[in-house]
């Protein structure tokens, strides 16, 4: 078998993989998802909808 040869489109994806895994996330928990959790979840406002 060949060795395997990077085309540079695979290392352009590779290195834009590594710098975005480098990068700080976002907390995980925070306001944002106690926010998205108040709400109503879908179907509850019409429970003559549900089966």
């Amino acid at each position: 078998m060949t060795d395997k040869i990077e085309t540079p489109i695979q290392r352009a994806f590779r290195l834009k993989q590594e710098k975005l895994a480098q990068k700080e996330k976002a907390p995980r928990g925070g306001a944002f998802q106690r926010e998205q959790n108040k709400r109503i979840d879908a179907g509850k406002s019409r429970p003559w909808m549900t089966k």
